[in-house]
């Protein structure tokens, strides 16, 4: 592609250097070409900007040079990659990306929010022209590519100019994955989708970083995410005999509203410290962040104070690749400093009591969230209308006032009303291997507990007498 732009009609400097382009490769034969693909790989994993994030330790998985020749000449050569559409390009990678979560133990599950998750989610916070809009977890990408097509809709914004489009595609975008590999998968999805600079001086929008680290100092209009499942910070050490460990790492800021190894806690208090006031949030949040004590009480207390806590949508199961996973996403407004608090009233929407997904049989469409959105009602969310009531008592969607909520027992927002179907004839349970997961998961969960417990009660090795 960046060889197709340095002719005509386009004419552009190729973001690739000269003699590492693609007519070299095409210019090689046999182990020449294999060895000259070699040092192409090498040079531009050294390169800044997009290019070098992307080739980033990249290997030859093609060694064979009669096969490598095919690859490039016959096969890859032979199309016009620029004027196929981007979308066609993007969707395709997407597919892969996809195709490759779908392997649990070797890929990208974890990584990989569902796309009609994200588009509902999207649709309801509604980024604008102008806006910037960050995904401090990003993964492959997933939110950052709905956030953009949103924005570039024609239907919905129509006469973007040319500086609300450069915007779009240089600025607008801004992504943190701790992971490298996952870090280059999502460059290249960006760069298929036409998201990026095109020369290489130019930051890429996607920083390969922990985002826990510490305050970045920007500040942003729009925050989207699904921080990684698994709730414990750590760090690998090598202990004395020469045997890995993992520690558990509290993360301690002064932005941070409590000190915690509780990542996904972490990673809630990080979302409030990178919006600007009045910016929007959706995050994705296990159950553990809505009734778990200690420094959870003081997160839920300090973020229904400071900010506004508008809507929690209970998602069901069956969904993520990662079985057993049982998640929320909490959607909150980030406000100025107030004596009284800003969170007036909790919107709730049961999308899990009675609801039974899975990955190859029912998966999740877009259409299963039309309710939700439709309750959310992004144009005006003071003209929402509950669904539940008394005469109607499986209404998916009704409110908490903010005394009722801090009246609870450690402020536990895990809340639900309608009555569990399965529960009374075992009718509608999940799958074998789902329920299995999540006892696997809720044992996890227990004794990272009990393991935090015991560290906390554990005399200092320093102050131990001898």
């Amino acid at each position: 592609m960046a060889h197709e732009q340095t002719l005509p009609p386009w004419r552009r400097p190729s973001v690739v250097p000269e003699g590492y382009d693609w007519p070299s490769l095409m210019q090689r034969d046999g182990d020449e070409l294999e060895a000259h693909y070699r040092h192409i790989l090498e040079t531009l994993a050294t390169r800044p900007g997009m290019p070098g994030l992307i080739f980033r330790k990249s290997q030859n998985k093609v060694q064979d040079p009669a096969k490598l020749r095919r690859l490039i000449a016959d096969l890859i050569d032979r199309e016009r990659w620029t004027t196929l559409d981007a979308d066609v390009k993007g969707d395709a990678y997407e597919g892969l990306l996809e195709k490759n979560a779908q392997d649990i133990k070797g890929g990208a599950g974890q990584y990989f929010t569902p796309r009609p998750l994200i588009r509902a989610i999207v649709e309801v916070i509604q980024p604008k022209p102008g806006e910037t809009i960050c995904d401090p977890a990003c993964g492959t990408g997933g939110f950052l590519l709905a956030a953009h097509e949103y924005v570039a809709n024609p239907s919905r914004n129509p006469y973007l100019d040319r500086d609300e489009r450069e915007h779009l595609k240089l600025r607008a975008l801004h992504g943190i994955e701790i992971v490298p590999g996952v870090a280059r998968l999502c460059a290249m999805n960006l760069l298929l989708h036409g998201i990026g600079p095109s020369q290489d001086e130019a930051p890429p929008p996607i920083v390969e970083d922990d985002s826990l680290r510490a305050d970045p100092g920007d500040r942003y209009d729009v925050v989207l995410t699904n921080p990684p499942f698994g709730r414990k910070s750590s760090v690998l050490v090598i202990n004395e005999a020469g045997e890995e460990e993992r520690h558990g790492l509290t993360v301690v800021r002064d932005d941070f509203w409590a000190s915690t190894s509780n990542k996904q806690l972490n990673f809630v208090q990080h979302v409030k410290t990178l919006l600007k006031i009045h910016g929007r949030a959706a995050v994705v949040v296990p159950d553990n962040v809505l009734f778990e004590g200690g420094a959870g009480e003081t997160v839920r207390r300090k973020l229904l104070q400071e900010c506004e806590v508008h809507t929690l949508l209970r998602l069901p199961t069956g969904i993520f690749y990662a079985q057993g996973v049982k998640a929320n996403v909490l959607f909150f407004d980030r406000k100025p400093a107030s004596a009284t608090p800003w969170t007036r009233t909790l919107w709730i929407y049961d999308l899990r009591t009675n609801k039974n997904f899975t990955l190859k049989t029912n998966r999740l469409d877009r259409s299963d969230l039309d309710e939700f959105v439709a309750c959310y009602r992004p144009a005006n969310r003071h003209e929402r209308t509950a669904t539940w009531s008394p005469e109607n008592p499986i209404g998916r969607w009704r409110s908490f006032g903010y005394d009722e909520l801090m009246q609870r027992d450690k402020v536990n927002l895990d809340i639900f009303w309608l009555r569990d179907e399965s529960q009374d004839d075992g009718a509608g349970l999940d799958d074998p291997d789902v329920i299995a997961a999540e006892m696997v998961e809720d044992l996890r969960a227990v004794l990272e507990e009990l393991e935090a417990i015991a560290a906390d009660l554990a005399p200092d090795e320093e102050l131990a007498p001898a």
